[in-house]
């Protein structure tokens, strides 16, 4: 049973403070009450790690109320239960309890499960909280709980956490609120969140290895370019030898060697580079610019394309099934993205319906999508739109998984070209000069033949 550390003030004003166990915080909240203790801190300490106390939205700080208690008779039941060490341990380094991927998961299937058996949100989160055994996570589903029983959305809570929800779940959720279609949104924040988990572990385990061993064979290169280098050329000079490493050698050595001694040099103009590029992109012009070479990129440019218009597709279908039109679904279903070019490009398309043109040319004229993506979306403005964009939503999955076998299969390749490369120049730089040693042909010229 969690346990729970509780301040509060009765009637007189005294601060009463004790450590109990019950089976929620908000069973202990109302016990306080029934026996005539006003609560002004109410923490949970026990089931593993500490919570550091995270600012929340929706609850005021105590401190100030804490201060103009009357803290003069503060008692404490002797007979609480006494922290472990390693609750003493948690306590004094003020461990926390991290938020994984894995946890934003499970909540969202949870969240899921119960709205999909019919409970409102609030009964949903209750619930929820009661067996999330991850106090920060807990904490911040509380805070949660607090807004919509204030009257708020999910969404406008989760927005002053965005650094444990993601941006494109946030707004999934949004979507749902707003269209009234939360169960199935949700269920999009589930696949959202799998399928970039998904894809993060594919990248990783092609990116990684090649990434080692494109380090590894560079510093084999600096090292004998800077330190292997020079002693051959060192016992050339020993032995009275005229022979001569080769040009190319002794030219990329000298050029290491000037690099090492003037390393301030390269290492300002590359940070100022990389200053000038981050600043430009702060700027609209230059974030437009850097959202549009995303979806132009080599490799990755078609997927990041297709999967934030799969996105946006995906939220029209929500808010066209439950009576919305054309304007009004493109204007919510924008905000489950913030490439400022798609942006652009649904606002012409909003621009269009006001003026009474197609919201389908912006799309095609961009020069983004696929032929077969506006075909259909005209095809479903003279049938059934919602009918067609379910299709649409069907062929998109079906597209970003060829684009990402397509990249699988393309992204060994280049990394090996380039690794490719760099073991020739190693081979020339290196491998060619301790070559000459080992056949010793050196020693001719040395001995004047």
């Amino acid at each position: 049973m969690p346990e729970y550390v509780y301040k509060a003030v009765d009637s007189n004003g005294t601060v009463v403070k004790n450590r109990v166990q019950d089976k929620s915080k908000e069973e202990l909240i109302k016990k306080l009450k029934d026996n005539g203790l006003m609560p002004i801190d109410v923490s949970q300490v026990g089931f593993g790690k500490y919570s550091k106390g995270i600012k929340k939205k929706n609850v005021s700080n105590l401190d100030e109320i804490m201060h103009m208690a009357n803290t003069a008779n503060i008692t404490q039941n002797k007979q609480a239960k006494k922290a472990s060490t390693f609750e003493k341990i948690s306590m004094t380094l003020n461990i926390t309890h991290k938020v994984s991927n894995r946890d934003i998961v499970i909540f969202t299937q949870n969240l899921y499960l119960l709205k999909k058996a019919g409970f409102n949100n609030v009964h949903a989160l209750e619930t929820i909280i009661q067996s999330t055994e991850n106090t920060t996570l807990r904490s911040i589903l509380e805070d949660i709980l607090a807004g919509v029983e204030a009257g708020d959305y999910m969404y406008t809570t989760m927005e002053y956490y965005s650094d444990i929800f993601p941006y494109i779940y946030i707004n999934l959720v949004k979507v749902g609120e707003l269209s009234g279609s939360l169960e199935e949104s949700l269920k999009q924040a589930v696949d959202y969140l799998d399928s970039s988990n998904e894809l993060n572990k594919k990248l990783k385990r092609i990116l990684i290895p090649n990434i080692l061993q494109f380090v590894t064979l560079l510093v084999i290169l600096f090292f004998g370019s800077m330190y292997v280098v020079p002693i051959i050329q060192d016992i050339f000079t020993e032995v009275g030898s005229t022979d001569t490493l080769p040009w190319y050698t002794l030219a990329f050595s000298s050029f290491l060697s000037n690099i090492q001694h003037y390393w301030f040099i390269p290492t300002l103009i590359i940070a100022l580079i990389i200053i000038g590029i981050a600043l430009y992109i702060r700027t609209p012009k230059g974030k437009y610019k850097w959202d549009y070479f995303k979806y132009k990129m080599p490799i990755f440019g078609k997927l990041i394309f297709a999967i934030d218009f799969s996105r946006v597709s995906k939220a029209m279908v929500l808010n066209l099934k439950n009576g919305m039109r054309i304007q009004e679904a493109l204007e919510v279903s924008r905000n489950v993205v913030k490439n400022l070019v798609m942006l652009s490009i649904i606002e012409t398309s909003i621009n269009n319906i006001i003026v009474g043109d197609s919201w389908v040319e912006p799309f095609e004229k961009s020069g983004l999508a696929d032929p077969m993506i506006t075909e259909m979306l005209k095809i479903g403005m003279q049938t059934d739109l919602p009918t067609m964009m379910d299709k649409l939503v069907e062929y998109m999955d079906m597209d970003i998984d060829q684009i990402i076998d397509r990249i699988i299969k393309i992204l060994p390749q280049v990394l090996y070209s380039i690794i490719g490369v760099l073991i020739i120049l190693i081979t020339l730089v290196v491998l060619v000069p301790c070559i000459q040693v080992y056949m010793a042909t050196f020693l001719f010229s040395a001995a004047g033949f």
